[in-house]
């Protein structure tokens, strides 16, 4: 009379762990905020530095290129150094993700953690 009560307690342990899970994610996103990368471009000349979630938080731009005028360069490596930096921080935040899932590739955990702030693995 009451076979479906057995899965209703499958549903809320289900619904325990999913939070615990997006507990960590925010723990995650939080630590990721703290990490630094450094992405550059043109052997070095222009870097930059993004935290674990990717976002742009210093820009190092060798001196010469200044004094070269060549703003077309500067202009090309900058975005390179940018999309170095935020590649970093995706391999970062999947190596993170990793230890989190204890070597897991749990399908949707990537969407998921966006909603806290975090990147897409990559």
């Amino acid at each position: 009379m009451f076979k479906g009560l057995g899965d209703m307690a499958n549903i809320g342990n289900l619904m325990k762990q999913a939070q615990e899970m997006g507990n960590k994610m925010q723990q995650l996103s939080e630590e990721l905020k703290t990490k630094r990368v450094v992405g550059s471009a043109g052997a070095g000349l222009v870097e930059v530095e993004a935290n674990g979630l990717g976002e742009a938080l210093a820009v190092r731009i060798d001196p010469s290129l200044f004094e070269k005028q060549d703003r077309e360069l500067l202009e090309d490596l900058l975005p390179a150094a940018i999309n170095s930096a935020q590649q970093k921080a995706k391999q970062l935040h999947a190596e993170q993700m990793q230890s989190l899932t204890g070597g897991l590739n749990i399908p949707g955990i990537g969407e998921a953690l966006e909603q806290f702030g975090g990147p897409p693995p990559a």
